[in-house]
């Protein structure tokens, strides 16, 4: 089993500061991704003619576009975020997803492009084309579909452990989450009166955490698996679509987001998982001290992604109150309260 874990402080020192660097650079522009410009792209990228149709789709980080073949197949190209990813983390991304597809995974792996690869580029835009797949959100309604949830995972986590992506981010909190909250700190994004009772919060949890992400293995996970990226298939079961988020993070990154609730208040629903799961492949039952601190680094994840999108055009309309001293009292608070079930799951564990 390939196994990546944290070895030193300056690799993941220097790893952080690798990504403060990329996250501060422009993040393009999106407003020069015209019709004209997508269907010229795609159709040179595929050698595929293409009708006069571009169907935007939901995505706050990408551009997501439905397109349709002069033969009336439907497509979907997907246009990364200038300066989020370089070519080769996006390449690792499809590497990883080729490889579930090959293993009979379900996935939705890029389609090869007219040169055999899978990523394209346009006005320095990086871009691919996927098969269209049609599904419903997948929602539980038994404890089968738990279980039949964690062999999904199990075999995807198969894949991902035969080797690391060497492009991808490693979700440790000193390299992920030390740079979330420096960017929120030092960026000014926090309003002054809120400042310093955020930046307790936030150090009481990185010295809570720290010590709990050095024992486990990392190999390559989705990194955003939620239900949301979880399609049903009525013929075909489920579907695991975009790894966009792909990294190196320990296994239970892929569970914990899927719970109902706090781990605490999900203990069956976490059980069937796991066991669907060990059918599989060994789950480490210790990493379940895991799941609220990483539930912890999502929610200054999510601050920092709205603090890098304030030059996006729709910024105000997809967050009107980020400003307001109401939406920073109420984060403050929530960090507070996560802080205290962080502690209240550990003191149970010991």
């Amino acid at each position: 089993m390939t196994m990546a874990k944290k070895t030193t402080s300056d690799k993941k020192l220097a790893t952080s500061n690798q990504r403060l660097a990329t996250s501060n650079r422009s993040c393009g522009n999106f407003t020069a991704l015209t019709p004209d410009v997508i269907v010229s792209a795609v159709e040179k990228a595929t050698g595929r003619n293409l009708a006069g149709f571009t169907h935007p789709l939901n995505s706050y980080i990408n551009r997501v576009y439905e397109l349709q073949t002069a033969d009336r197949e439907r497509i979907i190209a997907k246009f990364y975020r200038p300066g989020r990813w370089s070519k080769k983390a996006i390449q690792d991304e499809h590497g990883f997803v080729a490889e579930c597809e090959a293993e009979e995974i379900p996935v939705v792996a890029p389609s090869k492009l007219k040169d055999g690869k899978t990523v394209g580029e346009v006005n320095g835009i990086f871009f691919a084309v996927y098969p269209k797949r049609h599904g419903r959100i997948w929602e539980q309604t038994s404890e089968d579909d738990w279980k039949r949830l964690g062999r999904v995972i199990a075999r995807a986590h198969i894949v991902g452990s035969r080797k690391e992506a060497k492009h991808r981010m490693q979700l440790h909190p000193e390299e992920t989450t030390a740079v979330d909250i420096a960017q929120l700190i030092d960026g000014g994004h926090i309003p002054q009166r809120y400042r310093e009772s955020f930046a307790t919060v936030a150090d009481q949890l990185m010295e809570l955490i720290l010590p709990l992400f050095d024992d486990f293995e990392y190999i390559r996970v989705h990194g955003d698996c939620h239900s949301k990226n979880i399609l049903h298939r009525p013929d075909e079961g489920l579907l695991l679509i975009d790894f966009d988020d792909m990294l190196m993070g320990p296994p239970v990154q892929d569970m914990w987001m899927l719970l109902p609730g706090h781990v605490l208040d999900s203990g069956t629903e976490l059980d069937l998982m796991i066991k669907g799961y060990g059918e599989f492949r060994e789950f480490d039952d210790k990493s379940k001290v895991l799941i609220e601190p990483l539930r912890a680094m999502r929610m200054l994840y999510f601050l920092d992604w709205i603090s890098r999108q304030k030059e996006d055009p729709c910024f105000s309309t997809n967050f009107p109150n980020w400003n307001n001293d109401s939406f920073w009292s109420e984060q403050v608070r929530e960090l507070n309260q996560q802080f205290q079930n962080v502690k209240e799951y550990i003191a149970q564990r010991t």
